[in-house]
């Protein structure tokens, strides 16, 4: 095949390209979720190493449930962020399990979900998650996630501004393989010049923990000595150099299963942990049809009518199940995938196979897991800040596209009480609401609700109630899929125009 055969038109079997350039889709592939997945661990506390073995298993797991048709990546998911945040807020390590805990049963949302579309259809389901619940509730999960951005921001705005103008200058003004992997730029970018700062004269070491009494010194380099203008940590630098080249992608003191074996297990976190973080499964559903009809328009094939929407919710919610039994942040469908299938029009998921097998290669070293780790605070700030607000960017595009009629006071009522009941109990004093219910023998049991958890469930519950719904959920599909794609490529390589919508007919009449 010739050099500009990527180019000709789509591709649908990809060994007919070669077996090195086969290779080189799937690296492509692999670098195109690689920054943002392993950013969710470096945010959380979680292993880096695990992030990526899961990854890679739960997108092979999610490509046999869904028949090896959809050419989906499943990366790890920033939704749930804020769960891990209200369970473990400093990463700590023997609250991570919890965390996880809650996260695997929200995956299993995903399941009784694929099962009532399966028995039901998708309509009667998806009318209880239209954008006006939705949309609100993605807005607010990027905007309980901005304090943290801006509080690793200021530990050295130099360094976060630095990450931020490479993200923008690339998304904007990059070509090719530039365009697709802003963050992963945006991150090796400011590293560097975190780097060029170190090792120079001007960054000396200071103990952040001086003057505490009874406090582990921390080491840390700073410009000019300055405590704002922090660089790499001394601890950071010292797991690089003691890493192993090759190693086992997790431990089980970090799996859910240790809070069952470890004799010690606090059934009221537990339970806390499942009631803040399984109402999050409600966005990240709503992402996944996204994402899944993206990919439909990108292909140019129905991939919720075929292999089914049934499946690619079982297929997803079953990756972030497993992946977080073991420690694992939650996976979804990646949009960064999508972006490179419309560049090199390569639609075979093979080439996604392989990026999932480069990912579980990659978790066996702990060398490069520590080298993510060591990321300086104030580059993931940087990173954060645009990745936050881009969530919150999805919400308000899921509104825009849907045409939400703000005239009616219905959804103006919804929107408002979702967006202040999220984010008001976040920033607030108690930073969740408390709501006791017993003990459970000498320990009180107090469900704690995080203000994301809140919005979400209240926001549900005013949609079903409230009278004047307009939302019909598969011609609103119809009608994004036909706005998105301009040319649609069949399997025969072939590009299809759309007919005009129906309603310039309508408009001639």
């Amino acid at each position: 095949m010739s050099k500009s055969s990527l180019q000709d038109g789509a591709v649908y079997d990809a060994k007919q390209l070669g077996t090195g350039r086969v290779l080189i889709l799937g690296l492509q592939h692999m670098f195109a979720m690689f920054g943002s997945t392993v950013l969710v661990p470096a945010l959380t506390g979680l292993s880096v190493s695990a992030t990526l073995l899961f990854a890679g298993l739960g997108t092979l797991l999610f490509h046999l449930i869904s028949k090896r048709k959809v050419p989906a990546f499943l990366g790890s998911s920033f939704a749930f962020l804020a769960g891990y945040f209200a369970i473990a807020p400093n990463g700590e390590a023997e609250l991570l399990p919890y965390a996880c805990f809650g996260v695997a049963c929200a995956g299993l949302v995903y399941l009784i979900l694929a099962g009532l579309i399966k028995a039901f259809g998708v309509n009667r389901v998806m009318k209880f998650f239209p954008p006006i619940v939705t949309g609100p509730i993605i807005i607010s999960i990027g905007l309980c996630l901005s304090g943290t951005a801006i509080n690793s921001c200021s530990t050295n705005w130099l360094v976060a501004v630095v990450a931020i103008l490479i993200i923008v200058i690339c998304n904007i003004w990059g070509k090719g393989m530039v365009k697709i992997i802003p963050i992963l730029l945006g991150v090796a970018g400011a590293c560097l010049v975190c780097i060029l700062f170190t090792v120079l004269p001007m960054s000396s070491l200071v103990d952040l923990n001086a003057g505490i009494e009874g406090a582990t010194p921390n080491f840390v380099y700073c410009i000019g000595g300055n405590t704002n203008l922090q660089l790499f940590t001394q601890a950071s630098i010292d797991t690089i150099n003691n890493a192993a080249w090759i190693g086992l992608p997790f431990q089980m003191e970090n799996t859910v299963f240790h809070i069952f074996t470890g004799g010690n297990t606090d059934t009221a976190l537990l339970l806390n942990a499942v009631i803040t973080i399984v109402p999050i499964a409600l966005a990240t559903i709503v992402e996944h049809i996204g994402d899944v009809s993206a990919i439909s328009s990108t292909v140019g094939k129905n991939f919720i009518a075929d292999p089914g929407l049934h499946r690619t919710l079982t297929g997803d919610g079953l990756a972030t199940t497993l992946a977080s039994i073991f420690g694992a942040p939650a996976n979804t469908t990646y949009g960064e995938n999508t972006g490179v299938l419309t560049l090199s029009k390569v639609f075979d998921p093979l080439v996604i196979e392989l990026a999932a097998l480069f990912a579980i290669v990659f978790s066996f070293s702990p060398k490069l897991a520590a080298c993510i780790a060591a990321i300086p605070t104030p580059v993931i700030g940087g990173i954060s800040l645009v990745l936050y607000g881009m969530i919150s960017a999805v919400g308000v595009r899921n509104i825009v596209e849907n045409r939400i009629d703000f005239s009616k006071a219905r959804n103006v009522i919804i929107a408002a009480i979702i967006l202040v009941l999220a984010i008001g109990v976040t920033y607030s004093a108690a930073g969740s609401i408390q709501i006791p219910c017993g003990s459970i023998g000498s320990d009180p049991l107090v469900i704690s609700l995080s203000g994301l958890a809140v919005g979400s469930l209240v926001g549900i519950i005013l949609n079903a109630l409230l009278p004047g719904k307009d939302y019909d959920f598969e011609n609103n599909q119809i009608a994004a899929q036909a706005k998105d794609s301009t040319m649609r490529p069949d399997p025969a390589g072939k590009t299809i125009t759309p007919s005009k919508p129906r309603k310039d007919k309508k408009k001639k009449k």
